[in-house]
């Protein structure tokens, strides 16, 4: 075979493999739901070390269809991250401690069975006011 004929024949296989490739790839599965992957008892072994405390996902985006729960373990006199804003509307459930929680440049301390409501793309934070751990729920919509 000549060389011409050879890269034209090596070009239409790379061609035609990138387009099945493509067209065959599949979209992730989603998680069969059962009684026993519905009910999320919170185990401290399984929750996730942070800087500031811990937390635990009860329902994240990958299980889920669309919401997320989590809730937030924060130290006293710490805070998860700065304040930031996200497309997704959000809102905060305290459990236990005392939090301060800002919003669009103010802030409200409150403590347990307390909401905190953040909007769409508002700028927001929450840290522990308080003398003990806080613990709080945190409840978003997955935009995928």
């Amino acid at each position: 075979m000549k060389p011409l004929a050879i890269l034209k024949t090596t070009i239409t296989l790379l061609f035609f493999q990138q387009t099945f490739s493509q067209e065959t790839k599949k979209e992730t599965a989603q998680p069969q739901y059962t009684i026993e992957n519905c009910v999320n008892h919170f185990e401290l072994e399984k929750a996730t070390k942070t800087k500031v405390g811990y937390q635990y996902w009860f329902g994240d985006k990958n299980f889920t269809q669309e919401n997320t729960l989590k809730m937030s373990i924060v130290e006293p006199g710490k805070s998860t991250h700065a304040p930031h804003h996200h497309v997704e509307e959000e809102f905060f459930y305290i459990l236990e401690g005392t939090a301060e929680f800002y919003l669009d440049g103010k802030t409200k301390t409150a403590g347990p069975n307390t909401s905190f409501y953040c909007p769409s793309n508002m700028e927001h934070g929450i840290k522990n006011a308080g003398t003990t751990d806080l613990k709080y729920l945190v409840i978003k919509k997955d935009l995928r």
